[in-house]
């Protein structure tokens, strides 16, 4: 805990969280009321249906008619009576054994009636937190803290559900006590980043860095990949029609209108009325339109990026990025995916603007023409260096474009004709690294060098680079990474430079070979000498 924060609840520094005289825990409090409700309406309507139609049914079929209405009424209403009453007692069991705990190190979370659960996240660790605002939950003025932690996509504690403005009051405190900054200036509510309102209102001490229009996302979606998905498979089922003249393969259409509409719907409402703005705990993205999230993702949490630009936005220039970040991992949900995405579709500038939070030292005196020949750029232009000519009948049109270029901070790897792509990596995120040659690449003398990242939808790769070049690269890339480590310590982001920062434990090595693999091709892999790399998941 920082000294403000630790002054803020009357403690000393340095007492570990706890009351000075008398040595006692942190309060253990429980979460609003209301919270097994939003969390179990779907249970109430489940049961609410089922003893409705069960009711109707039986007065239609006439089998109720053997008692007066009044009484046959009267234990229809018991029933459903009864019901309740046992719902509302899980409920409010549910909410009584459901408690959190915020010490000076750590997080806490209790829950569980039967079977008990204790989840435990330790500040320092903690990627990003998110304010997540169901469409009941935005109708009771409640909120979902999630803070995320290096597990592989699985948030390490929920808690939900929380007053709106109580869910912004603790995000606030523990980013402020994670970054080891010393007390902010608290603003009108009394705590600094305090909001009331929507998760998704601007916050004093926040600057807003752009805000994507309701028709950009519209016009997003609909020039996105799935609509070539979706012309190809039309075109499919047309195909089969004419060859097989049967009316009836038209109907493989429904489950398709279906699926589609889903994948659409699932991209337009994560990315409706989508902001991204800069404060003193981080990047925050706020986007959504029934359900709402607020993330709030701290500096150097952020382990990759992609920057890509399906075919369709060729037109009109737009390109997404993404990231890796601990803690969110891979999953293929839009809702996965709208946590990872940093832009949904912007503009070349806008993405340089968002490079700027998510790099602010690119390594590179003129970064605009570096990153703009990484994101649409052929062959040697700002200084990439590319395939060579032997590579161009494995790749006929991407083999000028498939490159890489270091800065002093980063590793930008580049690929793809049709659909582009720039990998960012800084140097002091690289996990470990591996060289990956197949039979037809080694014959060619031709390798690709894959970064290892933590999960997500990021996965650096160097491809068909020259084999001496590649070999080159990666023992380069180890030693900057290594150097980088040693150098950037970004647990406390925050803290005075006066002030010393603690020692940060001994990182388990994590041993990468270059293994020689490539789909179909490697039966005769050989594999090649062992690099070593320190892990890091931060």
């Amino acid at each position: 805990m920082t000294a403000g924060a630790a002054r803020e609840q009357g403690e000393e520094p340095g007492t570990g969280g706890l009351d000075p005289v008398q040595q006692k825990e942190p309060e253990w409090k429980r979460v609003h009321p209301v919270s097994p409700l939003v969390r179990g309406w779907l249970a109430l309507a489940a049961l609410a249906y089922v003893a409705g139609r069960n009711q109707a049914e039986s007065w239609f079929a006439g089998d109720g008619m053997d008692l007066p209405a009044g009484s046959a009424l009267f234990w229809s209403v018991l029933a459903l009576g009864i019901a309740l009453l046992v719902v509302a007692g899980a409920f409010f069991l549910s909410w009584w054994f459901t408690r959190y705990q915020l010490s000076s190190d750590s997080i806490r979370v209790h829950s569980g009636v039967v079977v008990r659960r204790q989840r435990q996240a330790r500040l320092d660790r903690v990627q990003a937190i998110d304010i997540v605002q169901p469409l009941l939950a935005r109708i009771f003025g409640l909120a979902e803290l999630r803070f995320e932690v290096a597990d592989a996509g699985e948030s390490a504690v929920h808690l939900a559900f929380l007053r709106l403005p109580e869910a912004h009051r603790l995000r606030a405190r523990i980013l402020e006590d994670a970054s080891g900054a010393e007390a902010a200036p608290a603003d009108a509510a009394g705590s600094p980043g305090h909001s009331g309102g929507d998760a998704g209102d601007a916050v004093p001490g926040e600057r807003e860095v752009l805000a994507l229009s309701a028709g950009r996302v519209i016009a997003s979606v609909l020039l996105s990949g799935t609509t070539v998905l979706l012309l190809l498979a039309v075109a499919g089922v047309a195909v089969l029609t004419a060859v097989t003249g049967e009316a009836a393969s038209i109907a493989a259409m429904v489950p398709i209108i279906f699926g589609f509409g889903s994948a659409y719907w699932g991209l337009f409402s994560s990315g409706f009325n989508f902001r991204a703005s800069v404060s003193r705990e981080g990047i925050r993205i706020r986007s959504g339109l029934l359900d709402t999230r607020a993330q709030t993702v701290p500096p150097g949490r952020i382990q990759a990026l992609a920057i890509r630009q399906s075919p369709l936005w060729r037109i009109t220039g737009w390109y997404s990025i993404s990231v890796n970040v601990a803690g969110y991992g891979a999953g293929s949900s839009s809702e996965s995916s709208a946590r990872t995405r940093l832009l949904p579709a912007g503009t070349p500038e806008e993405v340089l603007r968002m490079l700027a939070l998510v790099l602010p030292d690119p390594g590179t005196s003129d970064p605009v023409t570096t990153f703009t020949a990484g994101m649409s750029g052929t062959g040697t232009d700002a200084g990439f260096t590319v395939s060579p000519r032997r590579a161009l009948w494995r790749s006929p049109l991407a083999w000028r474009r498939s490159g890489f270029l270091v800065t002093d901070t980063a590793l930008l790897a580049r690929r793809g004709f049709f659909r582009r792509s720039l990998e960012v990596i800084p140097h002091s995120r690289t996990q470990s690294l591996a060289l990956e040659q197949g039979p037809l690449q080694r014959w060619q003398r031709l390798a690709d060098l894959v970064l290892h990242s933590t999960p997500g939808p990021v996965s650096p790769r160097v491809v068909e680079m020259d084999a001496d070049t590649a070999r080159a690269l990666l023992d380069e890339q180890a030693q900057r990474a290594r150097t980088a480590r040693r150098r950037d310590l970004p647990e406390q982001w925050l803290r005075p430079a006066g002030r010393p920062q603690p020692a940060p434990a001994e990182p388990a090595p994590a041993v990468s070979s270059h293994t020689v693999s490539e789909p179909a091709e490697s039966a005769s892999a050989a594999p090649v000498p062992q690099e070593e790399l320190p892990h890091d998941h931060r």
